[in-house]
């Protein structure tokens, strides 16, 4: 969005990182936009400033964002030369351009983070529960103050976008769709008809992740190796927390991670999970493993933002019977993981590609800056 942007904008980038390195890697931005805004707020400051949050009306995932650095930065700078528009990714970031008064402001909200935190509230147990619906009833009257001083409110599916209109706030909308590089995400090479090793792609310091994988390996794995004794699990993705650390102590699991390129860790892959049962959005996960090639077997929860079709793009299995059915049938049969992946590939040049999502960036760009 960034690179797409800077190609008739000129742009600033605010952002937080975690740490240096976080930072250091960001360094490609600069080369898109005239300027950049970051500073570094670690872990501890964040968890700090969330738990500080807590008996406040102000929500504590916020308040985990939030650097006195940065919006006095933020602030310098806007004063110095004030922007023609905002374009703000996620409520969490609203708060450093609430103070910002002139142009349009365009809210991305992506997905409602408030009705994740409700979902988990409803999934976890006490106490977990109860902080989770706490800051869902703050997070979403935050929601519901940016918005009403947003100019215009984006999303990355339908599902979200009416989500949004329970909020009961009156905002011009628009649905903007996750894109894939398909150029970047595509397979080199022939797709190997004897591999039996599954792939997990994600953060897993994430929630929904770990969540996700740690049930697939201890509930649906023994089953689909009675049949496929060979499978091969391989979790792909930064920051593994303990939880997932633990499962590397199975036989056949290997956990990466971060790496540079995830790419190669796909090339060898007879197919990908998504086995999310908690899941907002689009899941780019997804859409990079169907770019791939690669056959994927997700939850009806994950398949939600992806615009494909149940059977035909990617398999969707709606019990834990139907996960394992369908994993065993890829990986015994070469030829349907194969028409699956070629399938899947195509629906991501037709429906997810970035270049029509940007294309409607800019219409919303166009019907906000007159």
């Amino acid at each position: 969005m960034i690179q797409h942007l800077s190609k008739s904008h000129e742009v600033t980038v605010a952002s937080l990182a975690h740490t240096q390195q976080e930072l250091r890697e960001g360094d490609p931005l600069r080369n898109y936009c005239s300027e950049v805004i970051a500073e570094v707020v670690p872990s501890a400051v964040r968890w700090r400033n969330a738990v500080f949050a807590l008996p406040s009306p102000f929500p504590s995932s916020a308040s985990y964002f939030r650097s006195a650095r940065l919006s006095l930065r933020i602030m310098e700078a806007w004063r110095a030369s004030p922007y023609d528009g905002v374009m703000v990714h996620c409520a969490f970031a609203a708060q450093y351009a609430l103070p910002l008064h002139g142009g349009f402001w365009i809210m991305d909200y992506g997905d409602l983070d408030s009705a994740k935190w409700s979902d988990y509230a409803e999934h976890l147990a006490f106490p977990l529960s109860a902080a989770y619906a706490v800051e869902s009833t703050k997070l979403r009257r935050f929601e519901r103050l940016v918005a009403e001083s947003a100019t215009h409110c984006t999303f990355t599916t339908r599902g979200e976008c009416e989500a949004f209109r329970l909020l009961g706030v009156s905002k011009p909308l628009a649905i903007i769709p996750n894109g894939v590089d398909a150029r970047y995400f595509h397979r080199q090479n022939q797709m190997p008809s004897d591999s039996k090793v599954i792939v997990f792609l994600g953060r897993m310091d994430y929630f929904p992740n770990v969540e996700g994988i740690s049930w697939f390996v201890r509930e649906l794995l023994g089953p689909i190796r009675s049949r496929v004794p060979a499978a091969e699990v391989r979790i792909v993705g930064a920051n593994p927390v303990r939880a997932v650390k633990r499962l590397a102590e199975i036989s056949g699991i290997t956990i990466t991670g971060f790496v540079p390129d995830v790419r190669p860790y796909l090339t060898d892959a007879a197919l990908a999970i998504a086995p999310l049962r908690l899941a907002r959005g689009t899941q780019n996960k997804i859409l990079e493993c169907m770019s791939m090639g690669l056959a994927v077997v997700t939850t009806p929860q994950a398949a939600r933002g992806i615009q494909a079709k149940e059977g035909e793009h990617l398999a969707v299995a709606n019990t834990p019977e139907e996960f394992i059915q369908s994993t065993v049938e890829l990986l015994l049969n070469p030829e349907r993981r194969s028409q699956l992946g070629e399938a899947g590939r195509l629906q991501i040049e037709s429906t997810h590609q970035w270049s029509a999502s940007m294309q409607i960036l800019d219409d919303v760009l166009r019907s906000v800056s007159r």
